[in-house]
């Protein structure tokens, strides 16, 4: 990735051309309305006639770059309430915002694959702006859905990571979330399912930033340069550096341009968004910043409309399929977080990431037994698998409610059978631990991918009692060694005189040197 981008994304501005066209464009309406009041972000524009519309851009002609302002509401008395979204402190009371007459577009098509964008469009990675030519989609106009809408047979995508093929299966057109507090591994286990299934597949992908780390992007762009997956992937950054109108809307930017994909390109996309719950939280920033009264859980009060109009346009049709994998951070590790739940409400299937799982060194740190999926049918996924999620299930559940008794009496104390199901379940949570490919230069082991058949043939055999905990154990690679160092006094030239020292142990005699 270009070094410049760190700096690219904290200067993010709106183009000059772009600019320069909807000022111009602008001034032929001759509607014009005049700052009132300047809160942070918060800007209100009065107009006397020829009100905009919602999602319209305004333009504070006065100021050295033209300022965009985002129509975000109109009150009653004809006040429009304005979001400053280049964060422009040099906006004053009385200046001038002109009419657009249109909405942030942003480009897609064929030439925004393997680049890095915001939420306007413009590049992060250095390179050269998206071409005129591109087309362009307004961000919040949605598509009348056709009333023609057929279920799609459901189709099954291979991940190759055990844990998430058996219990959370990937189904084209579904939405799978990665749930779990900081530092469990969200991010790690979302950059493997995108070099697995992009690899395989050669569907193409997306990305949206929302409001998370410029490393991990950083990391992201390298891994997929690295597996030559830029050419089948487009990124949409709005991270936590960002101002919070940038991280409300890089989720949403990053959808209108899969709509055009699936829409207008009758393609399949892949979407990857990390972390959905950044986007709820830069609204409750937003809220926050209008001075609107929040929810009882703290949040919003527009929490549950903010995550249904995203969420419902992660949609699929009989054009196409978008199947989506989100984060979702989980504040104080409480999965009964207000938003949490939302968003899970959401999903087809939630993969649970556990603090306690991580500590015990497993990776992924999964919580089988909070992990769910609707997915999970015999229609679905076959009778086979279906079977065998049943009886992990239930040795798994019989795993937590012995950990108690065997603190205290025992494992010898416990009855063959409890004893025989225990050691199937230490099996089952052993084999569904993976090495990851994007981890391979770290941890120096490399990667393991798992066929969906070969999965479930292994833990068909530990449920048999075939497979046990110590065959897994010497089967798994050691990690790679350094090379050893090599000391001073190893190092021996061929032409030097041989040693006239005693060596180790050797007596030396009265008068010999």
């Amino acid at each position: 990735m270009n070094p410049d981008i760190d700096n690219q994304a904290q200067t993010t501005q709106v183009p000059s051309t772009t600019v320069t066209e909807a000022s111009q464009t602008a001034q032929l309406t001759g509607s014009k309305g005049y700052v009132t009041t300047i809160l942070d972000l918060v800007i209100n524009v009065e107009f006397d006639e020829d009100f905009p519309e919602l999602g319209e851009i305004l333009i504070v002609e006065q100021t050295e770059k033209a300022t965009p302002l985002l129509v975000n509401d109109i009150k009653s008395d004809g006040t429009v309430v304005c979001l400053n979204i280049m964060s422009d402190r040099t906006i004053k009371k009385g200046m001038a915002a002109v009419r657009t007459n249109h909405g942030i577009e942003v480009p897609t098509g064929e030439k925004i694959i393997g680049r890095v964008l915001d939420f306007m469009g413009n590049p992060l990675d250095g390179g050269e702006p998206i071409d005129k030519t591109a087309p362009r989609k307004d961000i919040f106009r949605v598509e009348n859905k056709s009333t023609k809408f057929e279920a799609l047979k459901p189709e099954i995508m291979e991940t190759g990571i055990k844990v998430l093929d058996f219990f959370t299966p990937f189904v084209k057109g579904r939405k799978i979330g990665v749930i779990g507090g900081a530092g469990v591994g969200k991010t790690v286990l979302t950059t493997e399912i995108i070099h697995n299934v992009a690899k395989n597949s050669g569907v193409l992908s997306f990305f949206a930033g929302v409001g998370e780390r410029i490393r991990e992007g950083h990391e992201l762009f390298e891994t997929l340069r690295d597996s030559e997956l830029l050419d089948s992937t487009g990124m949409f950054f709005g991270q936590m550096n960002e101002n919070p109108v940038q991280r409300s809307l890089i989720a949403i930017s990053a959808t209108s341009a899969l709509e055009y994909f699936r829409d207008e390109m009758k393609k399949d996309v892949l979407f990857f968004a990390d972390n959905m719950y950044r986007y709820v939280q830069a609204k409750n920033e937003l809220s926050t910043i209008m001075e609107q009264i929040p929810a009882e859980g703290g949040y919003e009060a527009t929490i549950f409309s903010d995550i249904k109009t995203l969420q419902d346009r992660l949609s699929s049709n009989e054009n196409g399929s978008i199947t989506s994998v989100q984060t979702i951070y989980v504040p104080a590790d409480d999965l009964s977080d207000p938003a949490v739940q939302m968003i899970q409400h959401e999903l087809d299937s939630t993969l649970v990431l556990s603090r306690k799982v991580a500590e015990q060194g497993i990776r992924p740190a999964v919580d089988l037994t909070k992990t769910s999926s609707s997915l999970l049918t015999p229609e679905i996924v076959g009778q086979k698998h279906y079977d065998l999620s049943v009886q992990v299930q239930s040795l798994l559940q019989k795993y937590e409610s012995l950990k108690g008794i065997i603190a205290i009496i025992g494992e010898n104390e416990l009855s063959p059978e409890d004893r025989a199901d225990f050691a199937k379940a230490k099996a089952l949570v052993k084999y569904f631990t993976q090495r990851m490919f994007v981890t391979e230069k770290m941890l120096g082991v490399p990667g393991e991918y798992v066929k969906r058949e070969e999965m479930l043939d292994g833990v068909d055999r530990i449920v048999k009692g075939e497979l046990k905990l110590e065959d897994l154990e010497k089967a798994e690679p050691k990690k790679k060694d350094s090379p050893k160092p090599v000391e001073a006094t190893e190092i021996k030239s061929d032409e030097s005189e041989p040693s006239t020292e005693p060596t180790a142990g050797e007596v030396i005699k009265p008068g010999e040197k």
